[in-house]
């Protein structure tokens, strides 16, 4: 079985940034949303970017973003990848490629389409299937995903109301690529802690061993 990479999203400053990378994740998540909780200025995600060491991954998650201010934004502070976690419509997508994660809400109703539409677009990288429109912390059933998952011609990212307590069960449910974790290694909302951190990333591993 090979190993679950790991997402925290919403780092905000460095020392969360230095947690998350002392414990092992493959990518940091940048939130270029005003409303979210989890904002940060472009500005300050460029310097917490600059001192990251090699071979850590970086995402920028913009939601309905107009393509000027995504570009505005990417040419501040350029990310490895690009997460779309809005209603996006496949001529945006596209506009914003190559290398895009594109965030989708579970519904048992839908996935399949969703899954289907976006494996279609060459810029999609990766599709990440989360229980909300994105940082509620709302989990899904896992269940219900698991044969899309599995049949799915482009990696599948799992989120939405993980925690170091549930991601295992979550991770041996899908087996995803990837997890992505932001509230659910939160003391409190926006702020990351960094043992929530290092637990989660455990957990991640022990469910890859068995």
């Amino acid at each position: 079985m090979s190993r679950t990479r790991i997402k925290i999203c919403g780092i905000r400053d460095v020392e969360a940034a230095r947690a998350a990378v002392e414990s092992g994740v493959d990518a940091l998540g940048f939130m270029f949303v005003k409303s979210s909780p989890r904002y940060i200025v472009p500005e300050s995600a460029w310097e917490i970017l600059s001192a990251l060491p090699p071979m850590v991954s970086t995402v920028g998650v913009f939601a309905d973003a107009p393509v000027d201010q995504f570009c505005d934004i990417e040419e501040m502070c350029p990310t490895n990848y690009v997460q779309l976690h809005g209603q996006e419509p496949e001529s945006v997508v596209k506009r914003c490629g190559p290398n895009v994660i594109k965030g989708v809400r579970f519904d048992a109703a839908t996935i399949e389409e969703e899954l289907r539409r976006w494996e279609a677009v060459e810029e999609v990288e990766a599709v990440l299937v989360d229980g909300s429109a994105g940082g509620q912390g709302t989990a899904f059933d896992w269940t219900a995903l698991a044969p899309l998952a599995d049949r799915a011609q482009v990696p599948i990212i799992l989120a939405g109301g993980l925690t170091a307590e549930n991601v295992g069960e979550a991770i041996r449910a899908v087996r995803p690529f990837a997890v992505d974790v932001s509230s659910g290694v939160e003391r409190e909302k926006g702020v990351k802690d960094a043992d929530l951190i290092g637990a989660f990333c455990d957990a991640v591993r022990e469910a890859d061993r068995g």
